[in-house]
């Protein structure tokens, strides 16, 4: 495995990177994003990672989400030692009954298959990500018209009070096109698929990154990260169990793939994974499938539970060189 290259800036390069590429973020936003270049081994003024801060007019829903950008995926990746790039182009579904404003080409979902190589037997298999037009296409509503009306809430600062634009007459719904969406919807939809390939394949690596083209439809609707991803995984989840209420959609460490498991399968075959499997790998587990567990935790609270200690005490199990460690908080917090 490559080791990660730290970027040490100068002072002035520090103060110019607050200027440009974090001009939006506090002092405490843009410590963190620093921190988190550092840690990646990836540098801003490559445009391998960049903040974006949403609802910066809200103190109450800010909220700071680290983008990393295409070039800063790929070589997050290549250090893995275990990454292939995609040896053949992205495949896409297409209707053209679904041809229109939101959806010029039709696009229905697009898959890229990257490649990954089994640490035991050294073989080379393939990772597929997914990404469905409805779940990241940014679409907006227009109209001939605005207007703009109080919300209730007044500005700290200045005691007025806050207002909101909203469309008068009639809306249509059209597909933003102030980015490149319109212009190259398949390469934008693809660049999703390949990150949900990434996060699939090397979730310790890519679990809570994103990439730019995902959060476009955040930034229209003015969502933070983790309320654009959970809507994300809803839809995923739905269109998966065609609206039955009785699964839960996981990975599993046999490459990751996604399954949907019976709500009254689930505790058992979490259970038995997590005997089974090795601290790291319960680890990685737990992180990726954050919100399938907090979905079982809020349908099946008493069972949750269970998962939890058990995951818990794989976390305080010794390491296999027989050097104790503490248990991850970020590892039991994701049950």
């Amino acid at each position: 495995m490559n080791q990660i290259a730290h970027y040490e800036h100068t002072d002035r390069q520090i103060a110019l990177i607050k200027k440009t590429t974090a001009k939006d973020c506090n002092n405490d936003e843009f410590n963190l994003f620093v921190e988190v270049a550092r840690a990646k081994g990836l540098d801003p003024f490559l445009g391998q990672i960049i903040p974006m801060v949403f609802s910066k007019s809200d103190a109450a829903k800010r909220k700071m989400t680290i983008i990393i950008t295409r070039d800063g995926q790929r070589v997050i990746a290549q250090r893995c030692g275990d990454y292939r790039p995609a040896s053949k182009p992205p495949t896409f579904e297409i209707d053209p009954d679904l041809k229109s404003e939101t959806n010029p080409k039709g696009i229905v979902s697009a898959t890229v298959y990257l490649w990954k190589q089994d640490v035991k037997t050294g073989e080379w298999y393939e990772v597929a990500g997914q990404a469905d037009w409805d779940e990241f296409a940014p679409v907006k509503d227009t109209a001939e018209d605005y207007e703009w009306v109080e919300t209730g809430e007044v500005w700290e600062d200045s005691g007025k009070p806050k207002k909101k634009k909203v469309p008068k007459g009639a809306v249509t719904k059209r597909l933003d096109d102030s980015g490149n969406w319109a212009r190259m919807p398949k390469l934008m939809i693809a660049k999703c698929a390949e990150m949900q390939a990434l996060r699939a394949g090397w979730p310790e690596q890519f679990t809570g990154l994103y990439d730019e083209a995902e959060m476009d439809k955040a930034k229209l609707a003015d969502m933070d990260a983790s309320e654009i991803a959970a809507q994300a995984e809803e839809a995923e989840r739905m269109l998966r169990i065609g609206r039955q209420e009785d699964s839960i959609t996981v990975t599993w460490g046999n490459g990751w793939a996604l399954e949907n498991v019976p709500l009254g399968q689930f505790a058992d075959r979490a259970a038995e994974f997590i005997r089974d499997s090795s601290k790291k790998d319960v680890g990685l587990w737990a992180q990726a499938n954050r919100v399938g567990l907090q979905q079982f935790w809020a349908r099946s609270p008493v069972d949750a539970l269970e998962i939890k200690k058990l995951i818990e005490a794989k976390a305080k199990e010794p390491d296999p060189e027989g050097e104790a460690e503490e248990a991850s908080e970020d590892e039991a917090a994701a049950a």
